[in-house]
């Protein structure tokens, strides 16, 4: 099981019919889910292990220069398997973007969580090939830009044809 962390944005896009006061419970009980494992991860000296039990789950974490990247286990799921998920995400994220800094990952956090949804099914690896990532990555952009030139052409036929 992985849990990745939304936004409440991304709460309201993905329940729409829900009322603003779930929404905002959520929302709340996901920054006390950040708040939490941020303390309890960063406050770890760095010579400790990558592992750390919480609430009945297993964190697994590990640090790429100022980046932090975690995912949260059930207790039966192997930490050397999530270690090395965690290692082809990151990775995989550096041939995307160069090489990845928090930045990268706060302006385009869409793509970074698309990469995430091409390696990770259901919680489990699925795509191990980067260069097969990258190529759909690329696809999936190609096919936004063309629906994107669609639109406008869209719009200035509509446009045109209201004058």
């Amino acid at each position: 099981m992985v849990f990745t962390i939304l936004s409440k944005g991304e709460i309201q896009g993905r329940l729409p019919n829900q009322p603003s006061k779930s929404i905002d419970r959520l929302d709340g009980w996901l920054d006390n889910i950040i708040r939490e494992l941020c303390g309890l991860i960063i406050s770890r000296a760095p010579k400790l292990c990558n592992f750390v039990e919480w609430k009945g789950f297993k964190v697994v974490y590990k640090r790429y220069a100022s980046l932090y990247f975690c995912i949260c286990n059930d207790e039966e799921d192997n930490e050397l398997e999530t270690l090395a998920i965690i290692h082809h995400f990151v990775e995989t994220l550096d041939r995307y973007f160069g090489s990845v800094c928090e930045l990268d990952l706060i302006f385009n956090f869409h793509k970074a969580y698309f990469i995430l949804d091409e390696i990770l099914i259901a919680g489990a690896m699925q795509e191990t090939s980067k260069r097969t990532t990258l190529r759909l990555i690329t696809a999936q952009e190609d096919l936004v830009e063309v629906a994107k030139m669609e639109a406008s052409s869209l719009s200035n036929i509509i446009a045109q044809a209201t004058k």
